[in-house]
């Protein structure tokens, strides 16, 4: 099976997340990465909060879903749960979450680095040049890679756990 990863991608701008999506689904049609999902954080200046976007790629591996993406930010943001479901059910997310890395020193670290002014795209891939991708975001700003590098086993419990059928 491909490797996958959830790599977090910081711009210096509330825009460069957004504008990033155009620069990875060319990187997709070019073979660069397989992207399985992927959503934005955009923080214009003087908001309380961020906006989040679950991005569609053109060419998706298979996404996780609304569930993945509004615990992941409403754990980083403290945003409102975007689909997924809270109370007995919690306790199962954060500890699949934890098993594959997203634990509280990956959250915190997003947190600090992700502010007001600047946006973040988060996206899960497989097989991903990375080299390739930090080399086309360039052109976007200034870009910073936040990564979690997630195995075959914790891909397929991420996606037991975020099945959303």
């Amino acid at each position: 099976m491909a490797e996958a990863a959830l790599t977090v991608w910081k711009f210096d701008t509330a825009e460069g997340a957004d504008a990033a999506t155009h620069t990875l689904d060319e990187l997709s049609h070019q073979g660069f990465v397989s992207i399985v999902d992927a959503a934005t954080v955009s923080w214009p200046e003087g908001r309380k909060k961020p906006k989040t976007h679950q991005y569609t790629p053109k060419k998706s591996a298979g996404a996780l879903g609304g569930a993945f993406w509004g615990m992941l930010f409403g754990l980083i943001f403290f945003v409102p749960f975007l689909g997924a479901a809270v109370g007995a059910a919690s306790g199962a997310l954060l500890a699949a979450l934890t098993d594959v890395g997203i634990d509280d020193k990956f959250i915190d670290s997003v947190r600090e680095q992700v502010t007001e002014g600047t946006s973040a795209l988060f996206v899960m891939t497989h097989d991903a040049a990375l080299d390739k991708i930090r080399d086309a975001f360039a052109g976007h700003g200034h870009t910073e890679l936040i990564l979690t590098n997630l195995g075959p086993e914790q891909e397929a419990a991420l996606r037991e756990v975020f099945n959303e059928d």
